[in-house]
């Protein structure tokens, strides 16, 4: 079964990572079923019966999304609020998750050594992502952990003209080893 790819970019036009990795799933549509949030729900209303059809009808789940506010995009986040309720992601019934292989798609525009327990946020990617593992463990998925590009940055206030974006390069092996992390969940 195809993979549902879920992206909740509040700008995915502007973005760099996220709009190149949906460029390069799009070349496999036989593979991965794209669902942009924004295009869809450009209200934030989200008909949850349809979303659900959406996941059965798939066979792994990928939530992609740009780091934000050390969180995920408030539309993503009413997408889990509105999608995975009782019975049918948990309690009675809900099964639709169990098993199901899940992970994520994250850009992070803080640098790498940021996203460390001695680095100026003092929190790992990893440490900040647990309320994702958690939720879909609590709703018996099986949660594969996430991919994840760091950004460049600097310290909030700083040079925006020293700020520098992906190279080519580095933006083609993100999208090429993003794929092969989803095809092996």
């Amino acid at each position: 079964m195809k993979t549902l790819v879920i992206v909740a970019h509040p700008s995915l036009e502007t973005s760099v990572i996220n709009k190149r990795w949906v460029e390069e799933l799009r070349k496999y549509p036989e593979k991965y079923t794209v669902h942009e949030l924004s295009d869809v729900y450009p209200d934030g209303n989200i008909d949850a019966v349809k979303e659900q059809k959406l996941v059965e009808s798939h066979g792994n789940l990928v939530l992609q999304f740009p780091i934000y506010w050390f969180n995920c995009p408030p539309l993503l986040k009413k997408w889990l609020d509105d999608v995975l309720v009782y019975g049918w992601a948990y309690g009675s019934g809900g099964d639709q998750l169990n098993n199901r292989k899940v992970g994520l798609g994250v850009s992070a525009g803080i640098k790498e050594e940021d996203y460390r327990e001695d680095g100026r946020y003092r929190y790992t990617l990893e440490q900040i992502l647990v309320p994702f593992e958690t939720t879909f463990r609590y709703c018996h998925a099986d949660y594969r952990s996430f991919f994840a590009f760091y950004g460049k940055e600097n310290a909030p206030g700083g040079n925006e003209e020293e700020e520098t974006e992906p190279g080519a390069g580095e933006l083609e092996k993100s999208a090429r080893d993003y794929l092969h992390f989803i095809d092996h969940l």
